[in-house]
Parts: C-alpha cells; sequence; structure tokens
C-alpha cells in the first residue's frame, strides 16, 4: 500500500448522488453535478519554485493547476491564487512576478481571477485553486477506458529530472528553455480534441509519474496496457542528465510504488525506466482513443500540442498491470 492510498483510507466515500467524481477513483478533479447538463469542476494545485525564474515559475504552475479541469474535458470558469511566501522577501519583487506569469496563463484564455489566499511561509509556494463546468454527459473520467484503445501522449515526459538538475545548478540553458515552454503550455487545445474526437478516458500525468497516472487510469477502468519505451517522447536533455544522476527522489519512489504492476522487457535499462516513472510537473494529457478515431486524433493534435505520440495500447489483464517493452 503506498503511503497516500494510506492516507486516502481515512477519507470515507461520499453517498451524495450528485458527487459524479470524487477521491475514490483517484480522478484529475472534483465533480459536483448542478443540473442534467451542469456539472461543477473543482481542483485545487500548488508547489514550490521547479525553476530559477520567477516568472515562468508563475506560468507553470498556473498551467499545472488548470490541466486537472482540461483532463475532465471542461471548460476553466475562473481561479483562485495561493500563495505561499516569505514575509521579509516581499520588497524584492519576486511575488510579483510569480503572480504575473500566473495572471498572463489565465488572462490569455479569458480566465479571471477571482481572489486567493496567502500565508507567511519560509518555502516560497504557488498555484491556483480552479472551477470550471462540463456537460456531464461528456464529462472526461479515467474511469472507461477499453481493450483495444491507443494510449496516445501530449507532452514528453523528463521535467523531473530537469528540474533536479537546474537546483544543482548542471542543467544547460537550451535544455531549460525547451522544459520551461512545455510545461507552460497549457492543454486546453489537447482537451478540446479529446472532447471533440469523443474519447472518455483520460488523464494528466503529473506527480505520479507517466507509469503512476496510467496506472490509476487501467485501475479504474478495470484493464491492463502494454507500453513502447521507445515510443514516449522525452524533453530534449532529460536522458542524458538522468545518466548524469539527476534523479528526483520523488521519481524514484515512483518507480517502487508501481513495481509490482509493472513489467519491465529485460533489455530495457535502469535509466529508461525511471523516466517513465519520472515525477513530472504541468505534463500532458494521456488518452484512450477508440481504435477507429486514433489516427484523426493524432493527425489533429499534430501541431497543436507539443507531442502527439501513440505510445502504447489498452488490452485485457489484471486491473492497473502494464507490460513495457
Amino acid at each position: 500500500m503506498s503511503e497516500l492510498t494510506q492516507v486516502l483510507r481515512h477519507v470515507l466515500p461520499v453517498e451524495d448522488p450528485n458527487v459524479l467524481v470524487g477521491h475514490v477513483t483517484g480522478d484529475d478533479a472534483a465533480v459536483y453535478r448542478l443540473s442534467d447538463d451542469r456539472a461543477l469542476v473543482v481542483t485545487a494545485d500548488f508547489f514550490t519554485p521547479i525553476v530559477d525564474d520567477p516568472y515562468d515559475f508563475g506560468r507553470i504552475a498556473a498551467t499545472n493547476a488548470l490541466s486537472d479541469i482540461y483532463a475532465m474535458g471542461a471548460r476553466p470558469l475562473f481561479v483562485l491564487n495561493l500563495v505561499g511566501f516569505p514575509r521579509q522577501l516581499l520588497s524584492e519583487g519576486l511575488l510579483e512576478e510569480i503572480m504575473r506569469g500566473g495572471s498572463d496563463v489565465t488572462r490569455a484564455v479569458g480566465i479571471p481571477t477571482l481572489g486567493g489566499h496567502s500565508i507567511d511561509d519560509e518555502e516560497p509556494k504557488y498555484g491556483l485553486v480552479a472551477v470550471g463546468e462540463v456537460d456531464p454527459r461528456r464529462m472526461i473520467t479515467n474511469a472507461s477506458a477499453r481493450p483495444g484503445d491507443a494510449l496516445v501522449l501530449t507532452k514528453p515526459i523528463g521535467s523531473g529530472v530537469i528540474a533536479t538538475a537546474i537546483k544543482k545548478g548542471e542543467a544547460p540553458d537550451d535544455v531549460i528553455a525547451a522544459a520551461v515552454e512545455v510545461m507552460a503550455t497549457l492543454n486546453a487545445e489537447a482537451a478540446g480534441v479529446m472532447t471533440d474526437a469523443g474519447v472518455s478516458a483520460g488523464t494528466d500525468v503529473t506527480g505520479f509519474g507517466l507509469l503512476g497516472h496510467m496506472r490509476s487510469l487501467l485501475r479504474a477502468s478495470r484493464v491492463a496496457a502494454e507500453i513502447d519505451a521507445s515510443a514516449v517522447p522525452l524533453l530534449p536533455g532529460a536522458r542524458a542528465l538522468a545518466e548524469a544522476g539527476h534523479i528526483p527522489g520523488g521519481s524514484r519512489r515512483n518507480l517502487e510504488d508501481v513495481s509490482a504492476e509493472v513489467r519491465f522487457a529485460d533489455l530495457l535499462d535502469e535509466v529508461s525506466r525511471i523516466l517513465l516513472a519520472d515525477a513530472q510537473t504541468s505534463g500532458g494529457l494521456l488518452m484512450a482513443v477508440p481504435a477507429g478515431s486514433v489516427d484523426t486524433v493524432v493527425a489533429t493534435l499534430e501541431g497543436r500540442t507539443p507531442a502527439a505520440a501513440v505510445i502504447g495500447r489498452v488490452v485485457e489483464g489484471p486491473p492497473g498491470t502494464i507490460a513495457v517493452f
């Protein structure tokens, strides 16, 4: 049992029939029905800086928080800021830059910021409460993948490795720039393609890594998967930095956590395994696309999202298990 599972076992299931998605399935956001064709989608996310530039940190944090709304096929309505920041540094303009970055992301897609909450905190933190709306009949969850579906990923992975190298001052500038560009890219385009194509199963890839979030989707859908490791896109420089030892502790824990459910091909090296479990920030959408729609979905995503990679397929098997070759 993972540490998170041990904690969540004390949170009792909700019996309100209007709660369409709660914590039980480990989905991306909570969904509460208001009427037959309207439901609220609500999520909260914040974290400590993963890049040195405060403006970029704000952009990434806001993009990451909105991702949970988009992953449910919902339309964001408004956001609230969540801030932890040391009072003695307020005069230096760093928090102003962080919040400017976040506001530029939300303003660009017409999402108003209606307030928020801040605390005096020695370790800076920033993120959002994001509130959206969805028609329950078009809602996307992680519980409806079916055998035969293709698994499509819309962003390359490796941001955890790069963030670790940044903290040690050993990430090249071009690698940082490429990673920031991807992490600050909203999943709005990917979500639009997903909903227009009628895809019903998906999730975003964040702190539990590609394998961790895929396992959650497979468990909730009671299916298994086969993954081609060579088809999974990587951020530029991520492999080289992982080979140099810049591997976050969270990524190692992710790999250990999925070890009972994931079967790796013998020839797959340790770095490849770590990258598949690398803890992501503001990752892409992982969607289970019916076989008859996958070519159209991939063609539509190309040029609109950082990646449009078919990385594997859903198969029958023990729920949550993954074969990686």
